[in-house]
């Protein structure tokens, strides 16, 4: 983790920027933090002072960052199936998405070698989504709209398991066919 106290908090927010604009326009595998710190307007020796374990690390900071700007919950509509296709179609279109796939499928690989950057993914990016549909499962088993006994850490898992297998072993197409069947099975699972 890059020392926060010795940042310049414009150069920070200038490398986040290009960092996300560079995963959009040229994907993981190109980009270099030269290219970045070049896009940024600062000096490469700045980003490898606060990013020593390099690309992986300040690709992984700059989508955490991007997260947390996002919804911090699930919406409640009242309707948990129509909550959780809004929440399982755009997973599945992400996952289809062939940039962020690439980006993606990228730190993927850099986690199965570096077991604290596997831990920072799952806490920092993966974490709060995951909480996030437990949380909206939770609220709707207490409003009666899931069987009592349903074990909810299992209900997580059987919504995301399925289409990060899907996507990273390419098992079949990422569609808005193959989202609503595996809600279908999921919806049945928690009736």
């Amino acid at each position: 983790m890059p020392d926060v106290n010795r940042r310049s908090e414009q150069s920070r927010r200038a490398i986040m920027w290009a960092t996300m604009s560079m995963v959009g326009d040229t994907g993981y595998a190109r980009m270099t933090v030269e290219a970045i710190a070049s896009r940024a307007g600062v000096g490469k020796q700045t980003i490898y002072r606060w990013w020593p374990r390099g690309k992986a690390a300040l690709v992984l900071d700059a989508l955490a960052e991007n997260v947390a700007t996002g919804p911090a919950a699930l919406p409640d509509s009242g309707d948990l199936e129509a909550d959780l296709r809004t929440v399982v179609r755009a997973t599945v279109a992400e996952f289809a998405d062939p940039k962020l796939s690439a980006t993606t499928r990228a730190l993927t690989v850099e986690t199965l070698a570096d077991d604290d950057l596997a831990a920072q993914v799952r806490d920092r990016l993966l974490r709060p989504q995951l909480d996030a549909v437990r949380d909206r499962l939770e609220a709707a088993r207490d409003a009666g709209h899931v069987r009592a006994g349903a074990d909810l850490d299992h209900a997580v898992e059987s919504i995301f398991g399925p289409i990060f297998h899907r996507w990273l072993l390419r098992t079949g197409p990422l569609t808005d066919e193959y989202a609503e069947g595996l809600l279908q099975h999921v919806m049945a699972a928690l009736r």
